[in-house]
């Protein structure tokens, strides 16, 4: 059973406790718990007792501790732990900032033995802390995506104000082009028309010496 021992306590007074086998785990523990940093500051650490290892974790003055078998790892236990001490913050709230030693062994025991039993023989229990890992790494993965993505949008952004530029030179070649050809269309038309009567005065000037006059008497007749 690789968590062998469980204790809830605020500082060193023991709120409650369970043991799964006949050690002397309380009493080390008790040392373990006058070892945390102090201050009250909020901490997770591990200490190794020959080839067992105490986890411990404080949040918000409450530490929730376990002895475990060195071969547990730290995943299992702190997954117990962070169960652990939310159920007992959600069970008994600010009444175990000043409650008696011992004051909630006879409930909660009951409770880390089930937890105990739970995180050290279903194979599920680590299954949903990994679970949870992989969730905490894919919140990571899409806050840095959602940064990247802020990041594109930006270039986004500039992209579109090119493309608007775009698209307002298009329209301003589209205009300028119609009015070329239309430009190109009348000065073909008025150049045709300069050649239609070029050659209109060059026949008429070829008749006035064939015909001998601007009537042209001789070819009339």
């Amino acid at each position: 059973m690789p968590i062998l021992y469980a204790v809830v306590a605020r500082g060193a007074t023991v709120l409650a406790e369970h043991s799964a086998a006949a050690t002397n785990a309380g009493a080390v523990a008790r040392q373990v718990l006058e070892r945390l940093p102090g201050g009250g500051a909020d901490s997770h650490v591990s200490y190794t007792q020959d080839r067992y290892v105490f986890h411990a974790k404080r949040t918000d003055g409450i530490t929730a501790l376990c002895m475990a078998d060195d071969a547990a790892g730290r995943r299992i236990p702190f997954a117990f732990l962070e169960d652990i001490h939310g159920k007992f913050v959600k069970t008994y709230g600010r009444a175990a900032l000043t409650a008696l030693a011992y004051a909630m062994n006879d409930e909660f025991s009951r409770v880390l033995s089930q937890q105990m039993d739970y995180y050290s023989n279903d194979p599920s229990a680590d299954q949903i802390n990994r679970m949870r890992g992989e969730i905490s790494q894919v919140r990571s993965v899409m806050i840095d995506n959602i940064d990247k993505v802020l990041e594109k949008g930006d270039r986004l952004d500039l992209l579109v104000d090119k493309t608007t530029t775009m698209q307002g030179n298009t329209v301003r070649f589209k205009r300028q082009a119609r009015r070329y050809r239309s430009t190109t269309w009348w000065r073909n038309v008025k150049l045709t028309a300069a050649l239609i009567l070029l050659l209109l005065v060059i026949v008429y000037i070829a008749l006035f010496f064939v015909c001998h006059g601007f009537t042209l008497p001789t070819c009339i007749r």
